[in-house]
């Protein structure tokens, strides 16, 4: 009975230690998280309900002794609107910020010895015929993520798209094999995000009509620069019809990586409410958009993320790199 006691006791304090250690990790990457904010009511740190989802995806990891694994779908390609980048190809904000998630995995290191990986689930090809973004410059923008990884010894970060799961180079059959596998009808979405405007609507249908409306502005915002001639009315009704596809893709996209990865604790780069099964993050310590939807600014050694536009009302020197292409701004 004795030993029996002592076994359980020895137990119980591992199992708290491991969830101790769990905790510890979590909070590091939740430091720099991402969460839906309405009518000035947020959770805050620590959050018992944000924690649970992902906890024991941690656990797990750590009985193992194995390093802890997080998927992000994010880095999809530059946008398409030359007013808020500077090219089709990576250039500093996208460095900056693969080097932030890989430091972030170097801090977990520091707590928990096998530390973290970051699996980047590149999402460009998913929806790229939908916003606007030729299937050559996803090509190009994923191999150079993939060499910038290699270049810097990012080692706790790695790649993965949809190229890498359907053989052949017909990437508009890539992503009808996406949809019939994984998608659901337009008309579903639709019904969500309808839905998602109640007050006593569930969290599902108020992600979906948070997402839809974010969706749209995305779209909409590319679609205006110099070079667009179509109205700003019929810019908003087609971004409102384009945003239920790249929704639909997403959605099936984001089913895939669950299906494919399904020990990986899920971030994502959206704001996210309190509980959610994915986990919002930032892309750096301070900025507020993409590294694929700006540029990077330095500005005396501090490093910001804005549209290009703005870079260039403040008089920024443009900065290019050892190849000769545009590569950020400094002040």
């Amino acid at each position: 009975m004795i030993k029996k006691n002592n076994d359980y006791n020895i137990c119980s304090l591992n199992s708290e230690l491991v969830y101790q250690k769990a905790h510890d990790i979590l909070t590091t990457i939740m430091e720099f998280r991402i969460t839906e904010d309405k009518k000035g009511i947020s959770c805050t740190i620590p959050c018992n309900s944000c924690y649970q989802p992902h906890i024991p995806k941690i656990v797990q990891a750590i009985e193992k002794e194995q390093p802890v694994l997080f998927v992000l779908p994010a880095f999809p390609g530059k946008s398409p609107n030359p007013q808020k980048v500077l090219g089709s190809l990576p250039d500093m904000a996208e460095r900056y910020s693969l080097q932030f998630l890989n430091g972030l995995c170097q801090s977990i290191q520091k707590i928990y010895a096998p530390g973290a990986r970051i699996l980047i689930c590149s999402d460009g090809r998913v929806f790229s015929n939908v916003i606007g973004m030729k299937d050559s410059d996803i090509t190009a923008y994923q191999k150079e993520i993939d060499s910038i990884i290699s270049r810097y010894q990012l080692t706790h970060i790695s790649t993965f798209h949809l190229d890498q799961l359907y053989e052949g180079d017909n990437f508009e059959n890539m992503r009808l094999e996406l949809l019939e596998t994984f998608g659901k009808p337009i008309s579903v979405l639709k019904d969500k995000v309808s839905r998602g405007t109640e007050e006593n609507a569930s969290r599902e249908d108020k992600e979906a009509n948070r997402m839809y409306k974010g969706i749209t502005r995305f779209l909409f915002e590319d679609s205006i620069h110099p070079e667009q001639i179509k109205s700003r009315a019929g810019i908003q009704k087609d971004a409102k019809k384009r945003a239920y596809r790249v929704i639909q893709l997403s959605n099936a996209w984001s089913e895939l990586i669950a299906s494919e990865f399904p020990e990986y604790v899920r971030l994502s780069i959206h704001p996210q409410t309190c509980g959610d099964i994915k986990l919002g993050i930032k892309l750096s310590t301070e900025n507020s958009i993409t590294p694929w939807h700006g540029v990077a600014l330095n500005r005396n050694g501090r490093i910001v993320f804005m549209k290009r536009f703005e870079a260039e009302k403040l008089n920024a020197r443009l900065i290019y790199d050892e190849n000769g292409r545009p590569d950020y701004y400094e002040l």
